[in-house]
């Protein structure tokens, strides 16, 4: 990719709503180049947990890959922005979906890197005391 190019940053959420005062927290991103490809990631990640979800969880799942799929698709093509959310027990799960510009990123082939990235010297992680093996026998 050289160019910028339109797509579409799909994030999926997850939030308990018994206390309120959790954090929604991250729990996976995508980047996606066309609206079908967009709305596919939600619908594969709703098919797949759906089996696991209380009934009126998987109704709501089942509603939007019928209907609000077709809705969301139509949305996606006029550039706006699309949100998904399930509630399961006291956890809500929310997949949003973006139009976006993916900028292209500078490759760093054939390019002259700073001196100070010759003095980068990894951490390594302290080693853990084995305990011997003893011989069962």
């Amino acid at each position: 990719m050289d160019k910028p190019q339109r797509g579409y940053w799909c994030e999926c959420w997850t939030e308990d709503i018994t206390d309120g005062t959790g954090w929604p927290a991250l729990r996976a991103s995508f980047d996606a180049y066309s609206a079908p490809q967009a709305d596919r990631w939600v619908a594969i990640a709703l098919r797949t947990i759906s089996p696991a979800l209380d009934p009126d969880a998987s109704q709501e799942v089942w509603e939007w890959l019928y209907d609000g799929r077709i809705a969301t698709r139509k949305a996606l093509l006029r550039a706006e922005p699309c949100t998904v959310t399930v509630t399961q027990a006291s956890t809500r799960i929310t997949w949003t979906i973006r139009p976006v510009i993916f900028l292209p990123l500078a490759h760093r082939q054939g390019a002259e890197l700073p001196s100070c990235t010759q003095d980068f010297k990894p951490h390594t992680a302290p080693k853990a005391p084995h305990a011997p093996v003893s011989d069962p026998s």
